[in-house]
């Protein structure tokens, strides 16, 4: 008897996206998906040129960014761009994006309210994201918050601990909070202290990918020695609504 052949098996995501070249490719790919989360209407793209100093990562899609179709177009959208201007940041010349490309809620009367998506839901988009990052090419990557350095690194790592330069998998990065974190605190001075440190943090950013390349290959697997605050607000809540 001849030998049976073996099943074939689906390709692996990361497999699946081998032959994606292109962004348009893989942003066609990512909307005919249906939704890895509940609720989300919508895949919410990522936005910005190829080939970025500067790309910014955070959670998923919020309600206006569903609504809209764009990303960081709400609150805390309108709050990260206030900050990369004040760290000398245009947004326009960056790329932005989300660690999940739907908005998971939960509907309650006519709100829908923002539900953290868990470690597989940040899996399952994962591979998107690493394709997407490796297709921009940024300089630096920051991850605002702790969903974003979970669907960077791979695993959960404490934001408030090691805040400020780090690599991922190789590529330069920056940890810091997300900035709806920011819009959580309610004592005026703390939420203006912790508005200084992320703006900080987002200098600090800049001027780590303007470096010339051998400052930016000085380390890998681990953290670079980034510029340090004495001021780092600490708190809960993370990646798209954000724990820092």
């Amino acid at each position: 008897m001849k030998p049976q052949a073996a099943p074939s098996r689906a390709p692996a995501p990361a497999e699946a996206l081998t032959g994606v070249r292109t962004l348009a490719e893989l942003n066609a790919i990512i909307s005919a998906a249906d939704p890895n989360v509940p609720g989300g209407t919508r895949a919410v793209l990522g936005e910005g040129p190829l080939h970025p100093a500067l790309a910014f990562v955070g959670e998923q899609p919020g309600d206006q960014e569903d609504l809209q179709g764009r990303p960081f177009v709400g609150p805390a959208g309108e709050l990260l761009t206030r900050a990369m201007a004040d760290a000398g940041i245009r947004r326009e010349a960056s790329y932005v994006t989300n660690s999940v490309k739907h908005f998971k809620f939960e509907q309650r009367g006519k709100r829908r309210l923002h539900q953290k998506p868990t470690a597989g839901e940040v899996s399952h988009y994962r591979w998107w994201l690493k394709r997407e990052l490796e297709i921009v090419a940024p300089k630096l990557v920051v991850a605002l918050g702790a969903t974003a350095v979970l669907a960077l690194a791979g695993k959960a790592l404490p934001v408030t601990k090691l805040r400020g330069a780090f690599r991922f998998d190789g590529v330069l990065g920056y940890i810091t909070v997300h900035p709806s974190y920011l819009l959580r605190i309610p004592d005026a001075a703390a939420k203006r202290a912790a508005y200084d440190a992320f703006v900080a943090d987002l200098k600090a950013a800049r001027v780590l990918a303007n470096r010339g390349p051998a400052h930016r290959a000085e380390r890998s697997g681990g953290r670079d020695a980034p510029p340090r605050r004495s001021a780092q607000p600490t708190g809960a809540r993370g990646g798209g609504r954000g724990t820092p």
